[in-house]
């Protein structure tokens, strides 16, 4: 039996930087942080032979071809697996289609759970780049390559996308007492939407690749939110980085007209009214988690709990993609 897991994760600046239309031709930089809350993946040889998959479905099939979960079937491709007699399941913190990047984090997770049973070692690196090359260039998905990169690294770290498609990641130079007060300032609230994320990206990636001014501009303002959001964060300036938290938010509905809702935007107008500082919306936009910068708690739980949002708490995970069991 092998288990691994990855973590799930926020996003703390320059988000949408790092989708290759962009990045390939401007770079992209962003900060994302991973949290306590996972994807786990188990792994087991069956005493007969087919594959046995549990995931949101149920699979039963006898090749890899015929496995219909694209990523478990290109995963078990790339990995070169030979075993034809495998039981696959997964199991979720946070379901998907909520903003923590939880397709990156499932996909590194498996790949490392493949490579384990082949006895493979993997760096991060070699880990993320995989996962991105299964659903950026196999599976052609309009995604960035933030969640597949920070699910494997962990911790908080700063990631600059090359043009080259090489990708540079160093940990957030924060200081002890200020990712504390960070971690315990952060509220994290679900908005009981769940979405797929491909419809907003797609327009994202098409106008980026079309060259459309607006969308670039948006872009290179966001990037430099995301460095200026290091900066606040490594000067120990959090009022500064909950103000950024605001004009990022601001700057990434402009996007797309499908990035927010009336009710999304009436519980960040809230929240703001009972003494949040700054906040946003994780992940693609949609639906999905409400993040929050706040340093009077207790109005703005009471705020959300009324709008009937729900608390998710959470702490930092300071390790990534991992083998449990082996």
């Amino acid at each position: 039996m092998i288990i691994t897991r990855s973590p799930l994760r926020i996003s703390l600046g320059g988000g949408g930087t790092d989708l290759p239309s962009y990045y390939r031709k401007h770079g992209g930089f962003l900060i994302a942080a991973a949290v306590d809350k996972y994807i786990y993946i188990t792994v087991h040889r069956r005493f007969v032979d087919g594959f046995l998959l549990k995931y949101s479905d149920l699979e039963e099939v006898g090749t890899i071809d015929e496995i219909e979960h694209p990523i478990i079937r290109e995963a078990l491709k790339l990995a070169g697996i030979q075993e034809r007699n495998l039981e696959i399941a997964s199991m979720a913190d946070i379901p998907a289609g909520t903003g923590l990047g939880s397709s990156g984090s499932f996909t590194t997770a498996l790949l490392k759970a493949l490579h384990a049973l082949r006895k493979n070692l993997v760096h991060p690196s070699e880990l993320a780049e995989q996962a991105c090359c299964i659903e950026i260039e196999k599976l052609h998905e309009p995604v960035g390559k933030q969640d597949q990169y920070i699910s494997a690294y962990g911790g908080i770290t700063c990631f600059e996308f090359l043009p080259d498609g090489r990708v540079q990641a160093s940990p957030l130079n924060i200081s002890e007492e200020t990712l504390l007060e960070l971690e315990d300032n952060l509220l994290l609230f679900f908005t009981g939407y769940a979405r797929s994320a491909s419809k907003i990206l797609q327009e994202q990636d098409q106008k980026s690749t079309q060259s459309d001014e607006a969308m670039l501009d948006n872009l290179h303002f966001v990037k430099e939110l995301g460095r200026q959001s290091q900066r606040a964060l490594e000067a120990s300036n959090l009022g500064e980085f909950a103000r950024l938290m605001d004009v990022h938010w601001q700057r990434k509905k402009e996007r797309s007209a499908i990035m927010s809702n009336e009710f999304i935007n009436d519980s960040y107008d809230t929240a703001m009214a009972n003494g949040a500082l700054g906040g946003k919306l994780i992940g693609a936009g949609g639906g999905g988690f409400l993040l929050f910068y706040v340093e009077d708690k207790a109005r703005v739980r009471n705020a959300m709990r009324e709008r009937g949002l729900t608390e998710v708490r959470f702490r930092f995970e300071p390790e990534g993609t991992k083998l449990l069991i082996q």
